[in-house]
């Protein structure tokens, strides 16, 4: 089965099983910052890989699943964070013709649903937790996100 440029399953699995490491290792290097009320999960600098090949998507999905299994995050956030980071790059897959408003894409919706889940889960005040979680995710995204993606095309990297 030949995929998008002639993409082989193999390639695709790989590129994924390599962003899922990488998103793991990151939030596990950079635990103190990644789970505090104002969150700088340095990992999710990668939510913007899905602009430059569309298996970066499910990789991202299982980096977040597993860093927060290990972390021993509570299911509502194994869950729900992990589900948010998928749509996340989906949707930033959908918009990648548009860096800046790919970008948005992971920050509006984990400002969301992890706002939302630390005000069921720890009772924090929602607005605040949107607010917060929101910061933290635009400052990595912009700040680091961005920058990455502009570099890895300015290498002239084929990824798909």
């Amino acid at each position: 089965m030949k995929m998008k440029n002639d993409q082989s399953p193999v390639r695709s699995l790989a590129m994924g099983g390599i962003v899922a490491a990488l998103y793991t290792a990151l939030t596990l290097l950079f635990a103190p910052i990644s789970f505090s009320q104002i969150q700088f999960r340095i990992s999710e600098a990668l939510t913007l890989l899905p602009v430059l090949f569309s298996s970066a998507a499910p990789g991202l999905f299982i980096g977040c699943l597993v860093s927060n299994l290990i972390t021993g995050q509570p299911w509502q956030d194994v869950v729900f964070g992990s589900l948010a980071t998928l749509a996340a790059a989906l949707l930033t897959r959908r918009f990648r013709g548009n860096l800046w408003l790919a970008a948005l894409m992971p920050v509006a919706v984990n400002a969301l649903v992890i706002g939302l889940m630390l005000y069921f889960v720890y009772g924090l005040h929602p607005y605040i937790s949107i607010l917060t979680v929101g910061a933290g995710q635009a400052a990595v995204c912009f700040a680091l996100g961005v920058p990455m993606v502009k570099f890895i095309r300015g290498m002239g990297v084929t990824l798909e």
